[in-house]
């Protein structure tokens, strides 16, 4: 365990063997990850005989409805987030026979005014929180930055998973941290980004899956954007996954959200199916399947109108 245990034992007692053990318990209860070579070759099997046949006008109408649009750049200000939410309340009456965007993405410090600015009742305020991207940060930090975002109307909240101490094997600190955040968020869907760029393995994008939705994470998502590789066909059925064996254990739905690298509509596609074959129609809802991704709304717009569209 990386922190120094108050008793004075130097960490030897009894209690510390049984404290880090109960994560592993956790672990052995799902089945041994499957290989990176298994998993690609499931995904090729599922990109080769399923996307296609969702390339629908219907399911484009549908992944639209499912997009975080997003802006994280450091040259955001409150003039550029201003902008960016009256160009989601204005698509609201230009296209009034299309459901928009789901959430509106963008740091804590911009809450408040997408909170003031937004007019569309069914979009929610999405706030990266925690020391986002690294999760580099003291927790206190952590708590206060995300309660602050929380108060000035952030209506959910993606934290980034502490991937050093995961790497290190403190799966307590890594738990302890996504409790904590989730108390504080409490009502509010917390989504944790485990950043499977830096996971590297199917096997630890399991284990990182597992014990975010152990610790109260109410999404499980790909990627911050900000490391490469982003968010990935092979990453995603790994999640996706996870989340059919915990829901067959335990009842409860886990959201999914693929973020960074949606380049294209057929990347979205190709998310939407795994998600369908995986997890089936019960997901197909934004309640529990998210884009993240702003190129993708122009791109998907333009398909389902027929023409080049640069509403966003």
């Amino acid at each position: 365990m990386s922190e120094k245990c108050n008793c004075g034992c130097g960490g030897e007692h009894k209690h510390h063997i049984e404290e880090e053990s109960k994560y592993d318990f956790v672990l052995k209860e799902y089945a041994p990850a499957q290989s990176d070579s298994e998993v690609a070759a499931e995904v090729k099997k599922l990109i080769d005989e399923k996307v296609e046949g969702n390339n629908t006008l219907e399911v484009k109408k549908f992944l639209f409805n499912c997009i975080d649009l997003t802006t994280l750049k450091c040259t955001d200000s409150e003039e550029s987030v201003l902008e960016f939410t009256e160009k989601v309340n204005k698509f609201g009456k230009e296209f009034p026979d299309l459901d928009n965007v789901a959430a509106i993405c963008v740091y804590p410090n911009f809450a408040q005014i997408v909170s003031q600015t937004l007019e569309e009742d069914y979009v929610g305020i999405a706030c990266v929180s925690g020391g986002f991207p690294s999760s580099q940060t003291f927790q206190e930090i952590k708590v206060a930055e995300t309660a602050m975002a929380i108060h000035d109307g952030a209506t959910e909240i993606d934290i980034v998973l502490s991937v050093g101490k995961f790497l290190s094997g403190d799966y307590e600190g890594v738990c302890d941290e996504i409790q904590e955040l989730k108390n504080v968020c409490g009502d509010k869907h917390l989504k944790v980004i485990l950043e499977t760029g830096a996971l590297k393995s199917a096997e630890n994008i399991k284990k990182a899956s597992i014990l975010s939705i152990y610790s109260g994470a109410d999404f499980i998502k790909t990627s911050t954007g900000k490391e490469s590789p982003a968010a990935t066909p092979e990453a995603a059925y790994v999640m996706c996954s996870t989340i059919k064996e915990y829901y067959q254990k335990t009842g409860r739905k886990i959201g999914f959200k693929p973020a960074g690298g949606i380049n294209t509509v057929h990347d979205a596609l190709v998310y939407y199916t795994i998600v369908k074959e995986l997890l089936g129609e019960e997901w197909l809802t934004n309640k529990l399947f998210r884009l993240g991704t702003s190129r993708l709304a122009n791109l998907c717009l333009s398909e389902i109108v027929g023409k080049e569209m640069k509403f966003f």
